[in-house]
């Protein structure tokens, strides 16, 4: 009878090693046991460890030219500071902070300085819906008038046929903005919901882009009535709790209340001033409601990437990357990234195709911006390269609009490069 015997190095090598008990069959050998038999195991562990040192040395250079392009724009006075976090598989490679919380105090940012993310929120939400969706709670073709009666435009055959994917991708019809200004001045959902009968639509739903918050943010309102409980206890106990994201948040107390806040600035003449938090979009939670620092976000990208299948299958996070309609026009900043080739809205997030540099494949970035209270960040997801880039400013910087190419180029030309004999 064969006996087994597992001799594992924690967090790197399994490797199975077949010993025979019966001296009968000392001879017989299957193929698989002569493959493992011919393994030499010292060989495959140094292979092993020349990765894992190639690796640590890749991510010590990639933290010190980060640690470099954010000190230099400190110094050039472009911005206040920064949260950054970079993920490649399975690893946190950097989860860091720079410069001040508050411009004229001396508290530092670290890895664990909070942050209000504006929009970025909105690809949390559209995560939960896809989740909600593969627990068999919710639809993608789901009418929103199921949900929420009081909803209607002014032509209510038209209302009927707006579903929750036409909210999540900005395709519901409605014009560009509408009652954002509602949003941010603290009206309810509840209340903003029926204003709608109002608005008259620019196009059919799900045939024209047009970016919104008030419609958007219904898409909670969706969730909520779907499971009973709030998308605050919703993001908290499907994500927050299960992957660690210690800090994040989804209301204005929390986020007071922390004592490790990043601050937020606005540009007055040449200088930088500090001004206060508000409480704009906790009341639409899933348009720009979630707070959270730079670690937290590490371990967000790292569930993004498909690292944490336990939560979430790599089949249901595909179907919210999934593009639903283009984003024509070449005068959005990420229309101007390197090797731009089109962009696209899913749920919650924006769909680059961009051809590389060195390989010329077309790759993709699955992003999205975010901006409230002078806070401006953004996230990337590159899935071929599987790494994910997030930066959070405290302040509005002109940076913004270039920083994740800017990273992208630095940390994938240090993992590019191979040390002496590992070519």
């Amino acid at each position: 009878m064969n006996r087994f015997q597992f001799l594992k190095k924690p967090g790197f090598l399994a490797i199975t090693i077949f010993t025979l008990s019966s001296s009968a069959h000392k001879a017989e050998f299957t193929d698989e046991a002569r493959k493992f038999n011919s393994i030499n195991l010292g060989e495959v562990v140094e292979e092993r460890l020349a990765k894992d040192e190639l690796f640590n040395k890749q991510k010590l250079e990639i933290q010190t030219a980060i640690d470099s392009y954010f000190k230099k724009a400190i110094a050039s006075g472009d911005i206040i500071g920064a949260g950054v976090s970079i993920v490649k598989g399975d690893s946190i490679v950097l989860d860091s902070g720079y410069g001040k919380r508050k411009v004229n105090e001396s508290e530092t940012i670290n890895g664990q300085t909070v942050f209000r993310l504006g929009s970025i929120s909105k690809g949390f939400a559209g995560v939960l819906a896809g989740k909600l969706k593969e627990e068999g709670k919710i639809d993608w073709n789901d009418k929103v008038v199921e949900y929420i009666p009081e909803f209607n435009f002014s032509n209510k055959e038209f209302s009927e046929k707006i579903t929750l994917s036409h909210i999540l991708s900005h395709t519901s019809g409605a014009p560009y903005h509408s009652y954002t200004d509602l949003v941010e001045s603290g009206l309810s959902l509840e209340n903003i919901a029926p204003r709608f009968q109002t608005v008259k639509p620019i196009s059919e739903p799900g045939k024209m882009y047009s970016y919104q918050n008030a419609l958007f943010a219904l898409s909670g309102t969706v969730m909520e009535c779907a499971t009973g409980e709030t998308i605050n206890e919703e993001l908290d106990n499907y994500f927050f709790k299960p992957l660690g994201m210690l800090t994040a948040s989804t209301d204005y107390t929390s986020l007071k209340e922390n004592d490790n806040v990043a601050y937020p600035h606005r540009l007055y003449g040449k200088g930088w001033r500090s001004v206060k938090l508000t409480d704009k979009y906790f009341n639409a939670v899933a348009a720009g409601g979630v707070n959270a620092s730079a670690l937290d976000m590490a371990k967000w990208m790292r569930f993004l990437l498909g690292h944490n299948t336990n939560l979430m299958s790599k089949q249901a996070l595909s179907e919210v990357f999934q593009p639903f309609i283009q984003v024509k026009g070449r005068s959005k900043y990420y229309q101007r990234w390197p090797g731009h080739v089109s962009s696209y809205y899913a749920f919650g997030w924006r769909i680059h195709k961009f051809k590389d540099e060195n390989s010329e494949a077309e790759k993709t970035i699955i992003h999205h911006g975010g901006s409230v209270n002078h806070y401006r960040n953004e996230i990337a997801i590159y899935p071929e390269d599987d790494l994910g880039i997030c930066v959070l400013f405290n302040s509005t910087p002109k940076i913004v609009s270039h920083v994740i190419p800017d990273l992208y180029e630095i940390v994938t030309k240090i993992l590019s490069e191979k040390t002496e004999g590992n070519s």
